[in-house]
């Protein structure tokens, strides 16, 4: 049985961090996992310009209520589960996601949730576990799965590597340039092709 792994942000939705910078003018905001390999330094960032300019998680989800799954994203799915068994695995969060869950009817998810206080305070985080992409692709290799998998950041090389066929999808060249083992694309149509020509290679015993 064959299943594909993919990443959610970059992949299938827009960048929320970079949306809720442009929407507050923080351009610190903007650094994602395609600029900072080291995710806790990453979100310590993120939370820490948080407090400091007191926005709390209703300000970032007002943002994301605007925001579409990117265009051919929807089609692009329905097509991949009429043949692949689907999971996307993200870092972002249940709190962050769960409006793009909808108009993409509902795919599996596997990511991490947010600490909130009573005054809607972003205070932490809290990951399904260490390196979880990877991990998840190792637990789904045990149940006897064949994995493809796509994504666009640092922290989806794990789970690429970790993949029985990896690819990067609408990456930045820092990202194409220190990993050139993986095909890269940049559109849908033909990274379908790849999960094809994928599944269509024997079997190994």
């Amino acid at each position: 049985m064959d299943l594909v792994c993919l990443d959610l942000e970059g992949v299938l939705i827009p960048e929320i961090w970079i949306a809720f910078a442009e929407k507050t003018g923080i351009e610190s905001l903007k650094a994602t996992t395609r600029d900072i390999p080291d995710y806790d330094e990453l979100m310590s960032q993120r939370l820490g310009i948080l407090k400091e300019n007191n926005l709390k998680l209703n300000d970032i989800q007002a943002v994301i209520a605007t925001l579409e799954p990117l265009p051919g994203a929807k089609a692009f799915l329905d097509s991949l589960r009429q043949s692949y068994q689907l999971v996307i695995l993200s870092d972002t969060f249940y709190e962050f996601a769960q409006p793009f869950m909808k108009q993409l009817d509902w795919p599996t998810l596997f990511c991490h949730k947010l600490i909130v206080d009573a005054q809607d305070n972003v205070t932490d985080y809290k990951l399904r576990q260490p390196d979880p992409k990877r991990a998840s692709v190792k637990a789904f290799h045990t149940l006897h799965y064949r994995i493809f998998a796509a994504g666009d950041s640092y922290n989806d090389t794990t789970m690429l590597s970790e993949a029985d066929s990896g690819f990067l999808f609408r990456a930045p060249d820092n990202v194409i340039g220190e990993f050139p083992q993986f095909p890269v694309t940049n559109e849908y149509d033909e990274l379908r092709a790849f999960f094809d020509r994928a599944a269509a290679e024997p079997i190994s015993p």
